[in-house]
């Protein structure tokens, strides 16, 4: 037989899903509290940790009632256990009582003490303890590094059941919410479940009250051994595989060997008698197909009532539906709380956080860039103002689109620039702080946010007063990030090679000059030469 939660359980199974650690394998139930053992060899810390995951703490043995539950939950063992007494800080007390230790719960409230003989009174003493069977329960001090043999755990709930009454040769066994089992239980939690044997019918506790399985579908198959649906009238009814059959006497095991009246009908999943005969019905999660025999899925989700949790959302899935936490919310102990998104850094500037999502904001002289929310872009917003420029060079500045660098009185501002100066829109162009707006007549409409083309079977009369249609459009690339150059430094620039040019110019026409005189020196030379120069006589003698 398939072990079953109970109802609490499984709502926090399906809803939340099932707290990690050990399962503990022995419980003892009284009053609004739960006391469970866990044979698993641990250290303090993990003890407690393993505790809290189950929604408990270590336990506190404050009275002698408590004192009472070990001997029921340690009886059979051998093997030290924690509980949850240890001294925090400082060094223990003479005094007796708890001697300055104190509980789990951060306080030092009890009615109960049972140190062991010989307690070290020492500021090095070991500062948790443990319990055992061998010796008789009483409190011994331990290393809180150590493993002990397992853990006792205490877990307090509301609204429990009595115990159920038995007749004459009757048993029954609980199984809770927190993972374990017991008998002759005196309270039992919301959630718990109950097999009374030999009979084999299950219950349920809510509040404050036994439910006979089978139970609604989404719970834990309604208590069915096999699978559980729904009728027509949305009874739920336990089903076995084909072949077998549901007791007729406790109504959720199956039974080998009784003629099975589904099988002649062909269902996908299930039947149900409706007066002499049988139909068939579906899984919960699924309905009946046009054939009255498939069965397809049905989508759990259109019920608003199953993830009732806040900031829960309810997914659909094949024959059922998983309750997870909405975008922005993390699952912790069990809820869904808010994730701070700032924690990782989204944003460019600042960021502030906010109920499943966070906000970007952008420091002064900047605006969110709107192509890309979590990026700021510069911002001027008026004709003129500040540049930015790099800490590390003065030179390098940069303004925002639609804006370039000036340097006036020994400061670079940015000044706005007229983008309709260069005539980039067809008809009619309207400056604005780092952009432009583009418009058009009466009878023409916009297109690619600087044409105006005429409208076709346009009856109305042709206005050139006011705009029809208009765009804002950004100063157009490659202008959309400033040079870092300065006007000033541009014109520097100009002057600089104006100068270069005609210096160049200067020095060729000097070098040309100089040549030219050489070369009619040269010609005068020999013109005086040929004038004054000697000739050889011979004489004849």
């Amino acid at each position: 037989m398939r072990d079953v939660t109970g109802l609490f359980a499984a709502v926090l199974v399906f809803l939340l899903g099932r707290a990690g650690g050990i399962e503990q394998n022995n419980g003892y139930c009284i009053g609004t509290k739960c006391f469970a053992v866990a044979q698993e060899s641990s250290d303090f810390t993990t003890a407690q940790r393993q505790c809290r995951s189950k929604g408990g703490h270590l336990m506190t043995v404050r009275s002698s009632v408590s004192h009472d539950v070990l001997f029921i939950l340690l009886g059979n063992s051998t093997g030290r256990f924690w509980i949850g007494l240890h001294l925090s800080s400082g060094c223990p007390d003479v005094v007796p009582a708890l001697r300055g230790f104190q509980w789990v719960t951060k306080d030092i409230q009890s009615d109960f003490f049972n140190w062991a003989p010989g307690f070290d009174t020492s500021c090095s003493s070991p500062r948790c303890v443990s319990v055992s069977r061998g010796g008789d329960f009483t409190w011994v001090q331990e290393p809180c590094g150590d493993q002990a043999a397992g853990f006792l755990c205490e877990i307090d709930f509301i609204n429990p059941c009595t115990g159920l009454e038995l007749a004459l040769g009757d048993s029954v066994v609980y199984s809770n919410p927190m993972g374990f089992w017991g008998e002759d239980w005196v309270s039992v939690p919301p959630g718990s479940t109950a097999i009374r044997m030999p009979s084999e019918i299950k219950y349920v506790c809510f509040s404050e009250t036994w439910l006979q399985a089978p139970w609604r579908c989404e719970i834990s198959e309604g208590g069915c051994e096999h699978k559980c649906a729904t009728d027509p009238n949305r009874v739920p009814v336990c089903y076995c595989p084909k072949g077998q059959t549901v007791n007729p006497a406790n109504k959720v095991t199956c039974e080998v060997g009784i003629e099975d009246p589904c099988q002649d009908l062909s269902c996908a999943h299930a039947c149900y008698a409706t007066g002499d005969s049988y139909a068939c019905l579906c899984d919960h999660g699924f309905k009946l197909a046009a054939d009255g025999r498939s069965c397809v899925d049905f989508n759990d989700c259109t019920d608003q009532r199953q993830c009732p949790g806040e900031n829960f959302m309810c997914v659909n899935t094949l024959g059922g539906f998983q309750c997870v936490c909405q975008a922005g919310y993390t699952m912790t102990s069990r809820l869904c709380v808010d994730q701070d998104e700032c924690a990782s850094a989204p944003c460019e500037h600042s960021c502030k956080n906010t109920p499943g999502s966070y906000l970007c904001s952008c420091y002064d002289g900047y605006e969110v860039d709107p192509t890309a929310p979590d990026k700021c872009r510069l911002f001027c917003g008026m004709e003129r103002c500040a540049a930015e420029c790099d800490p590390n060079d003065a030179l390098i500045c940069y303004c925002p689109p639609g804006y370039i660098s000036e340097e006036r009185g020994g400061v670079t501002v940015c000044i706005d620039l007229d983008e309709c100066e260069l005539q980039f829109c067809e008809q009619r162009c309207e400056n604005k702080f780092g952009g432009y707006v583009c418009s058009c007549y009466r009878g023409y409409e916009l297109q690619d946010e600087y044409m105006c083309v005429a409208i076709e079977d346009f009856t109305g009369e042709a206005e050139t007063t006011a705009p029809f249609t208009s765009s804002y459009l950004p100063y157009p690339d490659p202008t959309s990030r400033p040079s870092g150059v300065s006007v000033g430094a541009f014109v520097g620039i100009i002057l600089c090679t104006v100068f270069f040019i005609v210096s160049l110019v200067f020095l060729a026409h000097h070098i040309l000059n100089r040549r030219g005189k050489i070369d009619r020196a040269s010609a005068l030379t020999a013109r005086e030469d040929e004038a004054h120069g000697l000739r050889q006589l011979t004489s004849y003698t």
